[in-house]
């Protein structure tokens, strides 16, 4: 084993290779294991922070079912991002994480034009930098994110260790996350499954898109209620991809109400009640994960906010459809 006196060997982060991670390389495996970025893994694989079975790895390596990775994490740069004393609505918080439900309007972290008034912020001045180091300067403590119209629940890591595990749980597909959205259209069916591989527009670098070769992403959606015009469902990420279920459902011909980049915005219930909801009506409604130092799991469900009541009381009055089995 070689040994750096800079490097505290005391304590790895480690992953067990499991079948999802044959034939693929040792970052690319970290990248989707640990929600680090590409570069950050590269750079701590190149400073022999990263063993494959006790010996020093590259980042070509192809791990074999069993192997053990050990990543030994630098010490956390000091994060980019100002703390700002910015209202969170804290639903669980301990030493090692919290849980927070977003409004719509905030962006979960730092981006070009959108660098102040980030929860990433709010954390920042709220934990007193107690975050994960994971997400590099920009991401601290954000294993997983929603948009920044789509308001909801999101667990958020305050130890590296805690990071490595919920990545681990959603990346293992048992970290649950459902939300709800109001669609245009009436769905066929009362349940269904979307499983199409989503990746970057070809052309517009803004925007997702259901692409042969992309990332898989799948996602199980069930009829709430119906109404002249629309649908509110329940759906559930099996993978969580970026703008997975507006992708997903414009797709298949329903998109989110009121979503401007993946729907166009075109019924007159639209229109005239555009300012009722100021982006697509999506709430992560729910989280459940397994704690990642008790073992306890941990259950969340958050009440629709006012927009989304607002929105459904207003299709309550244009007419509900009933019977589920349209």
């Amino acid at each position: 084993m070689i040994h750096n006196e800079n490097i505290d060997w005391s304590e790895p982060l480690t992953l067990a290779v499991t079948d999802d991670d044959l034939q693929k390389r040792l970052d690319v495996i970290i990248a989707e294991r640990t929600e680090m970025t590409r570069s950050a893994i590269q750079k701590i694989i190149e400073d022999g922070r990263v063993l494959l079975n006790g010996k020093r790895a590259i980042k070509k390596d192809k791990p074999s079912l069993g192997d053990l990775i050990e990543i030994f994490l630098p010490e956390p740069v000091p994060s980019e991002a100002v703390p700002e004393d910015i209202p969170l609505e804290i639903i669980y918080e301990d030493e090692h994480l919290l849980v927070v439900n977003k409004q719509k309007g905030m962006v979960v972290h730092p981006a070009p034009g959108n660098y102040n008034g980030t929860l990433v912020n709010a954390l920042l001045y709220h934990c007193k930098g107690s975050l994960s180091g994971i997400g590099g300067v920009i991401r601290p403590g954000i294993v997983h994110r929603i948009d920044k119209d789509t308001s909801g629940l999101l667990v958020v890591a305050k130890t590296d260790k805690a990071h490595l595990s919920l990545s681990e749980q959603i990346s293992t597909h048992s970290f649950l996350r459902s939300y709800e959205a109001i669609i245009i259209g009436g769905l066929k069916n009362n349940e269904g499954v979307v499983d199409a591989p989503i990746a970057r527009h070809p052309v517009n670098r803004q925007r997702m898109a259901i692409v042969s070769g992309g990332k898989d992403a799948v996602t199980h959606y069930s009829v709430i209620g119906r109404y002249d015009g629309f649908t509110h469902i329940h759906c559930r990420l099996e993978t969580g991809r970026t703008h997975q279920i507006r992708v997903h459902m414009a797709s298949i011909g329903h998109p989110i109400l009121f979503d401007e980049v993946y729907g166009q915005v075109s019924t007159p219930f639209e229109r005239y009640n555009k300012s009722l909801c100021k982006g697509q009506c999506l709430h992560a409604r729910e989280i459940g994960f397994v704690h990642p130092t008790t073992g306890k799991s941990l259950h969340f469900i958050s009440e629709l906010p006012c927009y989304f009541s607002d929105v459904l009381l207003k299709l309550e009055r244009k007419g509900r459809i009933d019977d589920l089995n349209v």
